[in-house]
């Protein structure tokens, strides 16, 4: 029997949870956040420029989302080899992540070039289609950089140094916003590209963060660093390595694809109700994908601090950890709530002042309350799960809940009943509300294994 987390224990995990996981919230609320100014910039424009830039990004970022997916497998690799004090093991993990990165990176440009050929067979009215091309063509061209950076920023965050992601991640986010401007009214002689010119301005903004990390990585001379370079010898393709990286990172890819996709894919189930009820939702799912920054940061700090006390096999200070983490993660959820219900006439201003939209969008809000705690709780115990380096079972309960049963229901009430777009937010309540109670069932089989195992 393990005892209870004890008060002390709470106050010290909860401070390294901190430190780890506010750098790692300000990185994903700038990435978020490339995507909102795009949103708010493509909105001022049209309600037909925001349409197609959410029916673009419901496209690409499922993709973006994949990759990454699969290459932070690189965190729980490093991080095991840290927890068993093989840091020389850390710059061959790091090089053969970024091996796999090149070849990702490759494949996601081929795929979403190919992406506006779908664009009809799913319903996307016609008037959309044209800025949703442009758009994909143009982002098109960040997705080699994003896999790098994917990788580099796991080997920072593994190595407990989140810092040098953050700042870099704030630059990128403060340069989008005047190239999003170039772009979309065409200044300095560039083409007038309307909400379109976002995804240039987009591509632009993840080389810029790609080569600003990746010179710090070669240059710092903090010892964390300096002690894992990963550019100095740089070695082959090691099939086994990365064979074991893409066996963990697959099903994250996946996972995260799955629920992922089953949000983004919202804006086409929705947009044959119109631009209004498209551009309402993109709305409502940028002001909750936002809030969601908060618990994926603590589930990231998470698989950090889960993979070290892993590779330790330190079981009680791996439960204390999780409880730690879940307890934050209930207490955010509420937090959260109550936030969207006091402001959601604010929140949804901030993206439109098309009235009838900010109406629209201030119901959907409503849906988001109820499955914050769900989507909250099911997230964090996928990080604890992927520090264990349990991936493949949370790969098929993602595929059960979120495309199996989310988004046909989604579908149907969308599409065969009167309900509108509120449909799709009742359906994504099921699917989280179901994920999260298999994925806490899986944790505790895995408690008991390792128990069975460490004694």
């Amino acid at each position: 029997m393990v005892s209870p987390i004890s008060f002390t224990d709470f106050k010290s995990y909860s401070l390294r949870l901190g430190v780890l996981a506010l750098p790692i919230l300000v990185t994903q609320f700038c990435q978020a956040a490339l995507g909102v100014v795009d949103a708010i910039m493509a909105g001022q424009v049209s309600a037909l420029d925001l349409a197609a830039v959410a029916v673009g990004s419901g496209i690409w970022l499922p993709l973006f989302l994949l990759a990454t997916g699969i290459l932070i497998a690189t965190t729980p690799l490093i991080g095991e080899a840290i927890g068993q004090n093989k840091h020389d093991q850390v710059p061959h993990i790091t090089q053969q992540s970024l091996w796999t990165a090149a070849v990702i990176g490759i494949i996601g440009f081929v795929i979403v070039n190919l992406a506006p050929n779908v664009l009809s067979l799913m319903g996307v009215p016609e008037n959309i289609q044209p800025i949703a091309t442009q758009y994909l063509y143009g982002v098109s061209f960040g997705f080699p950089a994003l896999a790098i950076y994917a990788v580099l920023r796991s080997y920072c965050e593994a190595l407990a140094r989140p810092e040098p992601v953050t700042i870099i991640s704030i630059i990128g986010l403060l340069a989008d916003i005047p190239l999003n401007y170039i772009f979309i009214h065409g200044l300095f002689g560039m083409p007038e590209m309307g909400g379109a010119g976002c995804g240039v301005a987009t591509a632009i903004v993840l080389w810029i963060n790609v080569l600003l990390l990746g010179a710090y990585t070669t240059f710092t001379k903090r010892h964390q660093f300096a002690s894992t370079r990963f550019f100095y010898s740089f070695t082959a393709p090691n099939r086994v390595q990365i064979k074991k990286l893409l066996t963990l990172g697959i099903p994250i890819g996946i996972s995260i694809f799955f629920e992922a996709s089953l949000f983004s894919l919202g804006a086409l189930v929705i947009s044959p109700l119109g631009a209004l009820a498209t551009a309402s939702h993109q709305v409502a799912l940028s002001v909750t994908s936002q809030l969601f920054m908060i618990p994926i940061s603590v589930a990231m700090a998470l698989t950090i601090m889960v993979s070290n006390r892993f590779g330790e096999k330190n079981l009680l200070a791996l439960r204390h950890v999780q409880a730690t983490g879940l307890i934050w993660t209930v207490l955010i959820a509420i937090v959260s709530m109550v936030g969207i219900w006091l402001f959601r006439p604010q929140l949804a201003m901030a993206f439109t002042d098309n009235v009838e939209v900010r109406a629209q969008a201030m119901h959907l809000l409503i849906f988001a309350l109820a499955y914050q705690l769900f989507d909250g709780w099911q997230v964090n115990i996928a990080g604890i799960l992927r520090g264990m380096q349990d991936t493949t079972v949370p790969m098929w309960v993602t595929l059960f809940c979120y495309w199996i049963v989310a988004l046909p229901l989604g579908i149907y009430l969308v599409r065969h009943t009167d309900v509108g777009a509120q449909g799709f937010w009742m359906a994504l309540i099921t699917g989280l509300f179901l994920s999260s109670i298999l994925l806490t069932l899986r944790l505790r089989y895995q408690q008991r294994r390792l128990q069975a195992q460490w004694g």
